[in-house]
């Protein structure tokens, strides 16, 4: 895929789930299939999630290839009570979600082929390049539009 693919990819699958997320009422952000997330931790999930590619991918182009890309337990996040994913609004994380993305964007824009290359080694999942990056974080918030969707409906 040529780097205005990717570009456009990302930018489309940003919007498809910042224009779902920002649709659900306050009324059904607690809402969630059995086993799993309510709208509201997925929100919350998003915006933590994408905080932290944000920062992977300044680190994979500026810093010395073979640099560590810090894993986190997303679960161990949502669980956390202090970090709010039950109970506190969605619009900041919406809000954090967008800037992010669109600050990335502006990133994706300049990249060149030679930096999809670029490597660091991700600590739960070993060799990590710009190009893992990019599949991963265009397909990231589709992934999680989907279990929003599902959250919304009460099923898996």
């Amino acid at each position: 895929m040529l780097i205005r693919e990717w570009a456009t990819a990302y930018q489309a699958s940003t919007e498809a789930f910042l224009n779902l997320a920002s649709s659900v009422g306050e009324s059904d952000l607690d809402r969630r299939h059995p086993d799993g997330w309510s709208a509201r931790q997925v929100i919350h999930h998003m915006a933590d999630s994408e905080a932290q590619s944000y920062a992977r991918l300044r680190r994979l182009l500026a810093e010395p290839e073979g640099s560590v890309i810090q894993g986190y337990d997303e679960d161990a996040w949502a669980r956390a009570a202090i970090l709010g994913y039950e109970v506190l609004p969605v619009h900041r994380s919406i809000a954090v979600t967008r800037a992010v993305r669109e600050s990335s964007l502006d990133i994706i824009t300049r990249l060149n082929e030679a930096d999809l290359s670029r490597f660091g080694v991700h600590t739960e999942s070993g060799h990590y390049s710009v190009d893992t990056w990019l599949h991963t974080y265009v397909q990231h918030p589709l992934d999680h539009a989907d279990q929003l969707r599902h959250a919304l409906a009460g099923e898996l």
